[in-house]
């Protein structure tokens, strides 16, 4: 397939029973289940409009089952992580692709089945609804910026050791960093902070990745200015396509205001979306246009010097 419509959601969580305040959050400690579901309804229609306008690969939002919780350490959250094979949003997502004949990548609360380790992961789901492996975030972030805080390490640590069995189907000398083979592309993940490092695109890039698709959760001036250009950037200088998918609008009771802007870029620059719908960034990936010479006259694998890298 040379041509490759991919489409990413930009929403925030549809769950619409949250307390308005924070102090009211362990009420719903007994409805984590009510949460997820609603999320994944959502999420469901979202998909189904995707494909119904022609998308191939449709990529959600970083931890798109629940409300992004890791403004704050509550522990009610931790309830929330689940299977990432057998899980009730990777079955749903799933069966979802299988019906619709598409390539899903789901970021959900892992909790590992056999150490019960806790990541933030993104499940690739291939056009015939089987697992084809999982990305956990690599770099886990815990500060504050002028708008507000986020403490990711209370929940879940960064991907430290190979989970990924051997596969034709996955790609790269580092299972820290799979690059898979899908029924569309040659598929890698970045998750939100692992955007900043500049060895993911890259280590990506040299696996064989054609598309990276970035779900992310983020928000300030510094992170709203990088969001703009970093993927161009990484595009250009690596030679893919690059989808970032942020959240956009705010979540009770925390109030925080995330600032979408979620787009495609390839090596040529941002790409047009051609979605219809507010909740959808839609675009079409020539994927033929990453072969040969670099209009540049660019060869940066060829010209690396090995005394710097």
């Amino acid at each position: 397939m040379s041509v490759v419509r991919a489409a990413m959601t930009q929403t925030v969580s549809a769950f619409g029973e949250m307390p308005g305040r924070i102090e009211d959050l362990p009420a719903l400690a007994g409805r984590l289940d009510e949460i997820r579901d609603a999320n994944l309804d959502h999420h469901e229609r979202l998909i189904e409009h995707a494909a119904g306008l022609g998308a191939h690969l449709i990529g959600l939002g970083e931890l798109f089952p629940a409300p992004y919780f890791a403004l704050r350490r509550d522990p009610m959250w931790l309830d929330l992580a689940e299977d990432a094979h057998e899980g009730p949003s990777a079955t749903r997502m799933r069966r979802l692709a299988r019906r619709l004949g598409v390539v899903i990548v789901a970021p959900i609360y892992e909790r590992c089945a056999s150490t019960g380790d806790r990541f933030n992961t993104a499940v690739v789901i291939d056009s015939d609804g089987d697992v084809l492996g999982r990305f956990r975030k690599a770099h886990i972030p815990c500060g504050a910026n002028e708008q507000g805080a986020f403490d990711e390490s209370f929940y879940y640590g960064p991907a430290r050791h190979p989970y990924n069995p051997p596969s034709r189907r996955v790609h790269g000398e580092n299972s820290l960093l799979p690059v898979f083979e899908t029924s569309v592309c040659r598929l890698g993940v970045s998750i939100c902070y692992d955007r900043h490092f500049p060895r993911m695109a890259e280590g990506l890039a040299r696996a064989g990745a054609q598309v990276i698709l970035s779900p992310a959760v983020t928000f300030g001036a510094k992170s709203e200015r990088m969001w703009a250009i970093e993927f161009e950037v990484d595009a250009a200088r690596h030679g893919v396509f690059i989808g970032g998918s942020n959240r956009k609008g705010s979540e009770r009771p925390w109030d925080q205001a995330y600032f979408g802007a979620s787009h495609f870029a390839g090596p040529g620059g941002k790409l047009r979306d051609v979605s219809d719908h507010p909740e959808l960034v839609i675009a079409d990936l020539d994927l033929a246009s990453l072969t040969g010479p670099d209009p540049s006259g660019w060869d940066l694998g060829r010209d690396r010097n090995p005394m710097i890298d």
